[in-house]
């Protein structure tokens, strides 16, 4: 006997948030992937790094928000926390390795393919490890065709995002991108539910191991999105991120044709003790000094203005000089 699903209990709620996190962690890591390629050999890691982990805490916030609206009619699902976190350590990892090698490699066919598949088998990874996680009265049974499609979907969407990542410049641009990325990652979560049916146990208890669905909200959205958030922040403060390459070339040319004002001038304080004159060099034979010019009739000297001595005032008996 098999269980009747419903994949929308909460209606278009689940879908919408869950892809709403898919464009936001898709978002935040081809920035960074983008950043990866233009920054230096130091700063490389740590943005390969941080873009791995926004897009594998993105599509794994994603998946279990849409596993809220998941619901079997006849028995009540739990999941296994273990496995739940094993998922997301998976996607981190393996979505890491296919950035990585876009960022260090470059972006030939040969290793963006490679990369592709990589981050791709890391997406339907996480999806079918966190399937693995649920526990209902059953077990899961799989279409093959269905989960191949989803999994080729996933691939899929994993290059086209690297190839968009190293090759389209511009915030809006990579806000495009990561809206595609969204819709894929999204589509690939909902045919692989497509692929799942539950064959119930014959006897039915009235619960089921691992914790119910609601107790799994509250660390599910506290933990990863406030790591989304700290690194949106840390790339709304980067200016290449926000204005894209060229913005920040024209900005930067622009800054530097600009020419900066005169210094003021310096004073000029006197050397002490002077400075001596330098030597006059001697020069052999000795050079004349220039002829004076003679004139006629000859200049004559002015004459020397005679002084009397005043006489007395008491007498005029005049005194001589000795």
């Amino acid at each position: 006997m098999y269980g009747t699903i419903d994949g929308f209990s909460y209606g278009a709620a689940t879908p919408l948030v869950a892809y709403l996190m898919a464009c936001l962690g898709g978002a935040l890591g081809l920035r960074c992937t983008a950043r990866s390629v233009r920054t230096q050999r130091s700063w490389k890691a740590g943005w390969l790094a941080l873009g791995s982990a926004s897009i594998g805490s993105g599509i794994w916030t994603m998946h279990f928000i849409a596993m809220m609206g998941f619901h079997v009619k006849e028995t009540p699902i739990g999941f296994d926390i273990p496995i739940t976190l094993l998922s997301l350590v998976v996607a981190i990892v393996v979505v890491g390795i296919g950035v990585f090698m876009v960022g260090y490699r470059g972006t030939s066919p040969g290793v963006l393919l490679s990369a592709g598949v990589f981050t791709g088998l890391g997406v339907a990874g996480m999806h079918y490890i966190g399937m693995s996680a649920m526990r209902v009265q059953g077990h899961l049974e799989y279409s093959v065709p269905t989960v191949l499609l989803s999994v080729l979907i996933a691939v899929v969407a994993a290059t086209a995002a690297l190839w968009a990542a190293v090759t389209i410049h511009g915030f809006r641009a990579s806000l495009a991108s990561s809206m595609v990325m969204g819709v894929a990652v999204t589509g690939m979560h909902y045919t692989g539910m497509a692929a799942v049916s539950v064959r119930l146990d014959d006897v039915l208890s009235a619960s089921v191991g691992g914790e119910a669905p609601a107790s799994l909200i509250l660390p599910m959205l506290i933990g990863p999105v406030i790591f989304l958030v700290i690194a949106g922040t840390i790339i709304m403060f980067d200016p290449l991120l926000v204005l894209g390459e060229g913005e920040w070339n024209a900005k930067k040319a622009d800054s530097a044709h600009r020419t900066p004002p005169p210094p003021p001038p310096r004073p000029v304080w006197p050397v002490w003790p002077p400075e001596e004159e330098p030597a006059r060099a001697r020069t052999w034979p000795p050079e004349e000094e220039p002829a004076r010019a003679r004139t006629w009739p000859p200049e004559e000297e002015p004459a020397r203005a005679r002084t009397s001595r005043p006489a007395p005032r008491h007498g005029r008996r005049e005194y001589r000089e000795w």
